[in-house]
């Protein structure tokens, strides 16, 4: 069994095409519901936040390096990326799909605001994929490493790109090697098959609580 398909890198003619397709329904897709329902309002602007730090952050790239940078942060990912790291954190991990929509926005070609309607980020776990995994740690002699994993979720970012999580019960005080060693297998397990609707860009393992320990690019 492999991995869910990716794409591989395209060419730049066919890459300045792709920056037109980043439409309003990248940001509105597969919405979830707010874990809270107490506020509304709050949760509305919760996603607006991170679209417009999202936007800011586009706008200065693309002041900084143009073009290129609308190449480099739309078609090979660096919206995403950026996203693990953007600050403020608070902001951006109320939704970070929606951070990542008005980057691409504000670097991609046009420029046009078009903000989310609702979440963006939408988390998805996938029992299979970590089954797929285990099978393939026990056969190839990272068995151990693989086995503190014990939830595979898929953080959907807008209708094209996402991560893969990997919960697990480490904490910030466990060995670093241990966490090392089961971000490498994972990554050298992971299949880069073709494919035109999604792509994965990076693996994040985590606490069980979601507090981010390592990430690797896939």
């Amino acid at each position: 069994m492999r991995a869910p398909a990716q794409a591989r890198p395209v060419g730049l003619t066919f890459a300045a095409a792709l920056l037109g397709l980043i439409t309003v329904s990248c940001g509105s897709g597969g919405s979830t519901t707010p874990k809270s329902a107490a506020s509304r309002t709050t949760a509305e602007h919760g996603y607006e936040a991170a679209y417009d730090a999202g936007w800011r952050a586009g706008e200065q790239l693309f002041k900084d390096g143009g073009k290129g940078a609308a190449i480099r942060e739309v078609v090979w990912g660096g919206c995403v990326r950026r996203s693990l790291t953007a600050q403020p954190h608070s902001v951006v991990e109320k939704d970070r799909g929606a951070w990542v929509l008005g980057c691409k926005q504000a670097v991609g070609s046009g420029r046009d605001r078009r903000p989310p309607t609702g979440w963006v980020t939408r988390r998805e776990s996938d029992p299979d994929l970590l089954a797929r995994f285990r099978s393939w740690a026990v056969a190839n002699g990272v068995k151990q490493p693989a086995q503190h994993a014990s939830r595979a979720v898929i953080v959907h970012l807008g209708d094209r790109d996402y991560d893969v999580e990997l919960a697990t019960a480490y904490t910030d005080s466990s060995a670093k090697a241990e966490v090392k060693q089961l971000a490498d297998a994972f990554v050298t397990w992971w299949d880069g098959d073709d494919g035109d609707d999604a792509r994965a860009w990076n693996l994040i393992v985590s606490t069980r609580d979601g507090e981010h320990l390592i990430t690797r690019r896939l």
